[in-house]
C-alpha cells in the first residue's frame, strides 16, 4: 500500500486545493468542512445553501472513493469507545477552534490568515502529542 500513497496523496491534494479554490471563486465560501457540515445539519437553510453544501460533501466522498488504493485495508483492533470519543473530541475541537484542518490548514493558510496559521500549528502539535502519548501508553500500535 505504501508504494502507491505518494501519487494518491498528490492527486488528493490537487483535488482538495482545486475544490477549495472553485468553491471560493464561484460561491465566495471557504471550504471549511466542519462548518459546511454543521450548517447543513443544524441551521435552517434555503434550498440553494442546503444544495451546494450537500453536493460539496457528496463530492468529497465520491472523490475520496475514486482515489482509494485498491489494496487499502482498514486498521483494526481499536476500541469502539476510543473511536467514538476520538470523533467527539474532533467535533468539539472544530467548534472551539472555529474551524477544521480544511478551513484553517488549506484555505486559511492559503489566504495567509494569522489565526489559521496559529490554529494549524496548534492542532498539528496536539495531534503529534496525542499519537506519541497513545503509542507510549500502548493504546495504539
Amino acid at each position: 500500500m505504501l508504494e502507491s500513497l505518494p501519487i494518491e496523496a498528490l492527486y488528493g491534494g490537487i483535488l482538495i486545493g482545486l475544490s477549495a479554490a472553485l468553491l471560493l471563486a464561484f460561491n465566495g465560501r471557504i471550504a471549511g468542512i466542519s462548518g459546511i457540515l454543521y450548517n447543513l445539519l443544524f441551521n435552517n437553510l434555503n434550498n440553494y445553501d442546503r444544495g451546494w453544501r450537500l453536493a460539496f460533501l457528496i463530492g468529497l466522498f465520491v472523490g475520496g472513493y475514486m482515489l482509494l488504493p485498491t489494496d487499502f485495508a482498514l486498521r483494526e483492533g481499536y476500541s469502539n469507545i476510543l473511536l467514538i470519543l476520538s470523533g467527539l473530541a474532533v467535533g468539539i475541537g472544530t467548534r472551539i477552534g472555529n474551524g477544521c484542518t480544511s478551513g484553517h490548514g488549506v484555505c486559511g493558510i492559503g489566504l495567509l490568515a494569522g489565526r489559521s496559521i496559529v490554529a494549524t500549528i496548534v492542532f498539528m502539535a496536539a495531534g503529534i502529542a496525542t499519537v506519541t502519548i497513545m503509542r507510549l501508553s500502548g493504546l495504539i500500535g
